[in-house]
């Protein structure tokens, strides 16, 4: 038997004790691709692949694929068969009905229709045949019917409630813009008696990635392949399948912890077009700005690190709010100068009306921030902390800044988890030595260097290379350094990258790999003297609350601002002050309010951030999530 046949046989065998109606058969004909058998059965070739693993290396004609039904368009084929004409055949020895019936790629019936006398006579040899010749119609109908868009539904609301993916939804409506309005008439699938799925508020939903399998989701979700069945039964039938939706449980995830899950494209889900109000607070200091001349105003930004600040955040939201009118959305935005004095927050406060707030972003200063979100934590007005860490968490706070426990837990999990380390050490100054004390307790055989002191104990911020040599080990050694201090992050960076070493039989050296590590990632590990190619060499990990964009990507963002401020590149008080804009506008026009976009929305992620809130049980909601990047090729990138 054909090889690939023969797997096609298994296959049927095995998909028929499942669902037998989910798959069909095809028999490849001359001239036919992978792409035009797709294109009829409405599914895509890596469907056809993934069933069909030999079509990849070559499709011959006669061979018999397994094709799946496209629940978004299954199709319906209609074949007609109309005579043409018919041809004389005399029959030779040894030919039977069967075998003239494949010659002639007809039916045994339709030979003996047009031949009366084998009804009751064997075929002979020597008998003249009348041969059908027909000619045959296939068609193949789409099983769509319309849909009229309902209030706050985007497109996953509707492929989870037809069950089909994002993509076969957009397929069956080619002309479908970024974002649905209500009352909007779209195509689905006909799914006949099947009920209609309801978005179930109760619940979180995920949109499969490419090439996640039941074991990654696991990884992700903390959920099992059965678990996950129970939710979603047309996992049984389907499979996964990339851009499908599932119902997961409610801010489910393995840990406490973000781990890697992405959540469905915000812009996708935009249901609410009207006016939003928005509230900025920024301690601009406007006040204090000499404006007798451009030169005097110049040097008035310059010499007020507040001022400074706010106007590059303030220059990234006005990005934002150019890219949310883009996309339809009607935006109120007040302004206010908090002067940095609680004294002028609380005017701003009296003086306006906040009732009709959706949200506030600001201020940037603690103290002012409490005030703000004090005051109106009475109307339920959200207030978001762009920069704070360690705010009192009122039910109406988001703190969008992860926490620096956070940061380090993320780190300190990375290593635990790596199977590969053979040894941890810890170097530190006395100022750290806390922190060094804290990771020495969660790695049990980790060694601790610390910083040479002077005759009067004081630190001289140095190590020497034995003082490191004599801990290392062959294999990977993971190095943890705490420091705030730019001249010893210098030298242990130096001296560490000095002790790498390769494997050399001939001399009987093993390898000696060497990662460094932090779990507080300050201006010590960014300033002149530290050496990035020694970062590199080293691996250097850390985790962030924020990660370095691709400047080599066209990023539409970082377009957008040159155009709009001189050409001049976004810092990173910029991009902040965009995404975190956008995050809080496409909530709004996305849920019922910033409340329930937390239940809604766990993951979002824009240029340089990304934002999971998670609610405390009698507070308000903190951002857990962060990034982990290193130093690669003298670059930073995200570890995946």
């Amino acid at each position: 038997m054909n090889r690939l046949l023969l797997v096609v046989v298994i296959l049927v065998l095995t998909f028929t004790s499942v669902s037998a109606q989910n798959f069909s058969t095809h028999n490849v004909k001359n001239g036919e691709t992978i792409e035009s058998i797709a294109e009829r059965y409405f599914v895509t070739p890596n469907d056809i692949y993934a069933l069909n693993p030999d079509a990849k290396k070559e499709l011959k004609p006669n061979t018999v694929l397994i094709i799946p039904i496209s629940k978004a368009n299954p199709p319906k084929v209609t074949i007609v068969k109309e005579i043409k004409g018919f041809k004389t055949h005399k029959t030779r020895r040894k030919e039977t009905l069967y075998s003239l019936s494949k010659k002639y790629e007809i039916l045994e019936d339709d030979i003996k229709k047009h031949n009366t006398f084998l009804y009751a006579n064997p075929l002979r040899k020597g008998d003249k045949l009348q041969i059908p010749i027909f000619k045959v119609t296939e068609t193949v109908e789409k099983q769509t019917k319309d849909y009229t868009v309902l209030p706050k539904e985007g497109k996953w609301r509707i492929a989870y409630k037809f069950g089909i993916t994002i993509s076969e939804l957009e397929n069956l409506n080619p002309d479908m813009a970024e974002v649905l309005k209500e009352g909007e008439v779209i195509k689905v699938p006909n799914i006949g008696g099947e009920e209609e799925k309801e978005v179930d508020e109760k619940y979180s939903y995920y949109k499969v990635l490419p090439k996640e399998g039941f074991y990654r989701l696991k990884l992700k979700l903390g959920l099992e392949k059965e678990e996950l069945e129970a939710l979603n039964p047309i996992l049984k039938e389907t499979g996964l399948k990339n851009g499908m939706v599932l119902k997961i449980p409610y801010s489910n995830m393995a840990g406490d912890a973000e781990v890697d899950l992405k959540r469905i494209n915000l812009i996708d889900s935009i249901s609410d077009f009207n006016k939003k109000r928005i509230a900025v607070m920024l301690p601009f200091r406007l006040n204090r700005v000499d404006f007798d001349s451009t030169e005097d105003t110049k040097s008035s930004i310059k010499k007020d690190p507040y001022l400074n600040a706010s106007l590059d955040f303030y220059s990234g939201i006005l990005v934002a709010i150019d890219s949310l009118k883009t996309l339809g959305l009607s935006l109120e935005v007040d302004v206010y100068d908090t002067r940095y004095e609680v004294g002028e927050v609380t005017k701003i406060i009296d003086e306006n009306n906040f009732e009709d707030v959706d949200a506030v972003i600001g201020p940037l200063t603690p103290v002012t921030f409490d005030k703000v979100a004090s005051e109106l934590r009475v109307y339920n007005i959200p207030v978001i902390s762009p920069i704070g860490k360690k705010l009192k968490l009122y039910d109406n706070v988001f703190q969008s800044r992860p926490s620096d426990d956070l940061l380090k837990n993320k780190i300190i999990n990375f290593v635990k988890t790596d199977s590969l380390v053979n040894n941890v050490i810890v170097i530190s100054d006395t100022q750290n030595k806390d922190i060094a004390k804290a990771i020495m307790l969660e790695f049990n055989n980790a060694k601790q260097i610390l910083s040479r002191k002077n005759k009067e104990g004081k630190d001289e911020n140095y190590v020497l290379v034995d003082d490191i040599k004599d801990v290392l080990k062959p294999g990977k050694n993971v190095v943890f350094l705490e420091t705030q201090n730019n001249g010893f992050a210098s030298n242990v960076t130096s001296v560490l990258a000095s002790l790498i070493q390769e494997e050399n039989k001939d001399l009987r050296k093993k390898a000696m790999e060497i990662v460094l590590v932090t779990t507080n990632i300050n201006s010590a590990f960014e300033g002149d003297e530290i050496n990035n190619t020694h970062l590199s060499k080293l691996q250097f990990h850390y985790a962030t609350a924020s990660k370095e964009y691709n400047e080599n990507v066209n990023n539409a963002f970082v377009k957008k601002y040159k155009s709009m401020n001189n050409n001049i590149t976004p810092n990173k008080r910029a991009i902040k002050g965009f995404d975190l804009t956008m995050d809080v506008v496409l909530r709004l026009v996305t849920s019922e309010n910033l409340y329930m976009s937390v239940k809604d929305v766990p993951l979002t992620e824009y240029v340089e951030n990304k934002f999971f809130y998670k609610k405390e049980l009698l507070g308000g909601y903190f951002n857990n999530t962060v990034y982990l990047v290193k130093y690669d090729d003298l670059t930073v990138i995200e570890v995946k």
